[in-house]
């Protein structure tokens, strides 16, 4: 008898093989809201980690040039992760498909594919990373102590990066065949290595040196080694028995690593248009002046935690439209679809009257004077974020549903439109001919987002991503 719920897979003995995908007949918004939480949980917890790391930089004397390098470094990270990002995209994608359609072998195969490219991809990142860190720092702005500190903490992460990916990509997979809780599980262990190590090293306590940001990221990469260590021996051990981990070298499947690539790279482009708008409305906003920067900046964080919710219900709804899909049902697929897009709204409608509502008491929480310059813009920009809220959980579902179902090209295509065409030639209009100043820079945000919203909506409507069986 197949047990009903993924995420209780009984331990079983090592011996066992990955099988058919167990039958679950709980409606789809338990088994959608059961998939979710723990993502919830696990990218709450990677937004907390860095505002902690941040918060014991900021404990340091030279604290302004440690926070002002972290944050050059941190952009660039997060550039450098596009790729990857993009690898386990396809990655889940062809994952739940294989546990859709119920062939283990080929979730084992994957995945051992996949922990190759990821390798391979973190030892690319960590040499040529290292190689261009400086001149790109400095294309940033960042120069002086500014630019050392940036390369005290970004160069240990950068070479440390196979571990970042890794932890990232057997995450992914789990989600994959059903699971999110295993990878909370070593989540919330990695984040409290974390914060006893940085404590230490950031700090110098517990007898160890004070490191400075470059203990930042020595003890983050130190925890998520540990972490990806631990991952490995829980799978070993079977702790999953959809997942066979082959630990033992395998020639390229030339195949199957260009249908990654193929799914992976729209999805890596759309992150890098989402980047590129971020930083046309800083560049704008700077043109406008410096508390306009300074608003957007504080507002980012809110914007931050306020979209975990609604980007953890996508990534849950992508894990079950692509097991839907390889399992040959449409249907079942809809049924994921129309969860997804009532769940993410009606979140995202929280939030955003949460936001709207208490926007000046969660401002005071920055120690920004009530009614100061600096306060107003900081409200006003969290207010057009809140009421753009809805209407993003709608957008979020639909790209979840697409990159869950492989169909990144549209996703990407829809993106270029509202992204490139709308967004940011709308902030200019509205900003700078308009008159409208740093409101009508935000502005366009919520605007773009029913653009994508449409043309979302159209592209599930017409049906052309769900293509089911267990390729791509």
């Amino acid at each position: 008898m197949h047990d009903k719920d993924p995420q209780r897979s009984s331990p079983g003995n090592a011996s066992t093989r990955p099988g058919p995908a167990p039958q679950d007949d709980r409606p789809v918004w338990v088994r959608l809201s059961s998939l979710a939480w723990p993502i919830i949980g696990i990218n709450v917890l990677t937004v907390l980690a860095l505002a902690v790391d941040t918060a014991m930089c900021g404990r340091l004397p030279e604290h302004e040039s440690a926070l002002t390098g972290l944050g050059f470094a941190t952009q660039v990270s997060f550039l450098l992760m596009v790729a990857m990002m993009g690898l386990t995209v396809g990655t889940i994608a062809t994952v739940a498909r294989a546990y859709g359609s119920g062939h283990g072998e080929r979730i084992a195969h994957v995945l051992r594919q996949s922990s190759q490219l990821t390798i391979l991809l973190g030892l690319c990142v960590a040499t040529g990373g290292n190689l261009v860190a400086e001149p790109i720092l400095e294309a940033l702005g960042a120069s002086g102590s500014n630019l050392e500190e940036g390369l005290r903490y970004l160069r240990p992460m950068l070479t440390g990066s196979a571990f970042t990916y890794l932890l990232i990509l057997y995450g992914a997979v789990c989600r994959g065949v059903g699971n999110t809780r295993l990878p909370f599980a070593v989540s919330a262990v990695q984040n409290l290595l974390n914060f006893l190590f940085n404590y230490g090293l950031i700090l110098g306590n517990y007898g160890l040196p004070g490191l400075g940001v470059q203990g930042a990221a020595i003890g983050t990469i130190a925890s998520q080694a540990i972490a990806v260590t631990l991952m490995v021996v829980l799978l070993k051990r079977n702790a999953l028995p959809q997942i066979e981990l082959l630990l033992t070298p395998a020639p390229l499947d030339k195949q199957l690593a260009s249908n990654l690539i193929r799914v992976g790279t729209p999805a890596g482009l759309d992150m890098l248009i989402l980047n590129a708008s971020f930083l046309s409305i800083v560049g704008m906003l700077g043109r406008i002046d410096d508390l306009s920067v300074a608003a957007h900046g504080i507002g980012l964080r809110i914007q931050a935690l306020a979209f975990v919710p609604g980007m953890s219900i996508a990534q849950a709804t992508g894990a079950l439209v692509g097991q839907a899909l390889g399992a040959g049902s449409v249907s079942n697929a809809n049924k994921v679809v129309r969860a997804s897009i009532v769940m993410a709204t009606v979140v995202m409608s929280t939030l955003a009257m949460a936001i709207i509502g208490a926007a000046e008491p969660i401002v005071s929480l920055f120690d920004i004077a009530a009614g100061s310059p600096l306060s107003v813009l900081t409200v006003t920009w969290m207010k057009v974020l809140g009421y753009g809220l809805p209407i993003v959980g709608f957008t979020i579902s639909m790209v979840g549903m697409l990159q869950g179902a492989g169909a990144t090209n549209t996703s990407l295509r829809i993106n270029i439109w509202a992204t490139l065409a709308v967004q940011i030639p709308l902030s200019w209009i509205l900003g700078f001919p308009l008159g409208l100043g740093a409101f009508g820079v935000w502005l366009a945000f919520p605007l773009s987002f029913i653009i994508k919203a449409v043309m979302l909506g159209y592209a599930w409507r017409e049906g052309s991503w769900a293509k089911t069986g267990e390729e791509i």
